[in-house]
């Protein structure tokens, strides 16, 4: 080898032990021991054999590099051991997992989410047991909650009944009692991932009121079949969940990829796009696809579609109404062609 493949070759290698031990070092913060010191042993173990390594490999020698890979085989073989698990003590509005019971279009859904927010932490619990008739779907809607600036929102999809009755399913981040979520965590295992089903008056109230996140729904241009496909797509999610619970990720396993993967199962050829990861622009994604009511800009579609100012409103006493519903889709634009919400 030449000398300037042989230096090229250890650039290259350095770069790779860097960005090993930029990974490592997440994975261990995040999903290491609990013991604060121990995780900073841990990782100061961790970087001297990353400096080890990058030292070999500027003094063109063997050892360190070889401290380096035994280092790196022993991380790859922990994180291999670090599995999702569906018995931990989960904070409580994540709690259970949905179960599923059908018998052709009749659906009985146990554990379905309907709290009574009051403020971010106080919070009275209420799981349910609902049955719906999916020949009784008729509308959709995205609802799409900013809490990190106008790049990052967490969607929701609501299904629409005939009976007036409104349904969502949210996918969460399934965090530890007391523990905080981590976007950069959500790249290292920090969560595994929770499917929720829930009454708007809990998980789209709770947006607008008790965090006063800045919440946004739009009606979606979609066919009868299509929605049902969805809603039963996310029955299928429920189910697998429960069987075999997995890590949520920011990236690859979130609450817009996965909904997308859904979708793109029941419209083939649904394109890719750069605005499914920054989850903000996810509206302006649809727009583009025509989901949307074209008839009008984008820009008048947030205005008219910004439901935090009539959910607070439709509140009594500091509880939320049974109208809630219908009070934030007053006024609300739908493509054309879509049905009118339901009484």
């Amino acid at each position: 080898m030449s000398a300037a493949a042989l230096v090229v070759a250890r650039c290259i290698a350095g770069l790779l032990v860097v960005v090993v031990a930029a990974y490592g070092t997440g994975a261990l913060w995040f999903r290491g021991p609990a013991p604060r010191a121990v995780r900073i042993g841990l990782l100061s173990a961790w970087w001297a054999a990353a400096l080890a390594g990058l030292l070999g490999l500027i003094l063109a020698e063997r050892l360190g590099p070889a401290i380096f890979a035994i280092a790196g085989l022993a991380f790859a073989l922990w994180w291999a051991s670090v599995r999702p698990r569906s018995e931990r003590p989960w904070a409580t509005d994540v709690e259970r997992l949905l179960h599923v019971e059908r018998a052709g279009s009749k659906v009985r859904l146990d554990n379905v989410r309907n709290f009574d927010w009051r403020t971010r932490n106080d919070v009275t619990p209420h799981w349910e047991t609902r049955d719906y008739d999916l020949d009784q779907l008729v509308a959709i809607d995205l609802v799409a909650s900013y809490w990190m600036g106008p790049t990052i929102a967490h969607t929701l999809v609501s299904f629409a009944f005939a009976d007036g009755r409104h349904l969502v399913f949210s996918v969460e981040v399934r965090r530890l009692a007391g523990e905080d979520f981590s976007a950069i965590g959500g790249l290292f295992r920090q969560c595994e991932l929770a499917l929720v089903a829930a009454d708007e008056r809990d998980i789209v109230r709770t947006r607008t009121t008790a965090r006063r996140e800045d919440v946004y729904l739009y009606r979606v241009a979609l066919p009868p079949d299509r929605i049902r496909a969805l809603f039963e797509a996310y029955l299928d999610t429920a189910e697998t969940l429960e069987r075999q619970p997995r890590f949520y990720n920011t990236l690859t396993s979130n609450c817009t990829t996965l909904v997308y993967d859904m979708v793109r199962a029941i419209v083939p050829g649904l394109p890719w796009n750069w605005r499914l990861l920054a989850s903000g622009h996810l509206p302006e994604y649809l727009y583009d696809l025509g989901a949307l009511d074209t008839r009008l800009t984008l820009d008048e579609l947030r205005r008219r579609g910004c439901i935090n100012e009539p959910a607070i409103a439709s509140d009594i006493e500091g509880r939320a109404s049974a109208d809630f519903s219908n009070a934030i889709r007053r006024d609300l634009p739908a493509p054309e062609g879509t049905p009118p919400p339901p009484p």
